[in-house]
């Protein structure tokens, strides 16, 4: 699966053809282009819920570029919003709203968008659902709908110890899936 562009969302299940519209429609990708984005997080996958948001991750080597492209663009839609993030060892920005009732988080880092956790935690996710097959998809699902953030529900099926986060990356070290 190459989750490089957004095409493959068009032949995808629902919610996944609603999100290849929104992201057209509205030309998100296209005005984040010079940011190279990457749709992450669990409607690539197919492991979204109901409120499930799309998660766009962007390179920023200039946060100040980023910033006022995020406010040219997005500030009109609803309950738009930036903040910064500091809890990783590189500083991001976080932008999120709304068009309609799908919810957009745009995610800027001083980083390659294939070497961001969020991407590579994507990548190890996809892996291990085509290993494990749909019945692990669906417990996965499950979790979350009982209130498990993607990583932890992960975790908890594969009895991973210690932060879900930091060890569904070390499987990546190991190819473990």
């Amino acid at each position: 699966m190459h989750f490089d562009t957004i095409d493959y969302l068009q032949q995808g299940n629902t919610r996944q053809q609603q999100a290849y519209k929104i992201l057209t429609e509205f030309r998100i990708f296209e005005l984040l282009k010079p940011f190279n984005p990457i749709l992450t997080g669990t409607i690539p996958i197919h492991i979204d819920i109901e409120n499930s948001d799309l998660d766009i991750i962007c390179y920023t080597p200039d946060y100040q570029e980023f910033l006022n492209t995020l406010d040219q663009h997005f500030r009109h839609f609803e309950k738009f919003s930036v903040s910064e993030n500091h809890t990783t060892n590189i500083p991001a920005i976080v932008a999120g709203f709304y068009i309609g009732n799908t919810e957009i988080e745009i995610f800027g880092q001083n980083l390659p968008v294939k070497s961001q956790n969020a991407y590579r935690h994507m990548l190890i996710e996809h892996a291990l659902l085509q290993k494990h097959g749909e019945p692990f998809r669906q417990q996965i699902i499950a979790l979350k709908e009982q209130g498990l953030k993607t990583e932890p529900a992960f975790a908890q099926l594969l009895n991973l110890e210690g932060d879900p986060y930091t060890e569904l990356l070390k499987l990546e070290a190991i190819d473990a899936f």
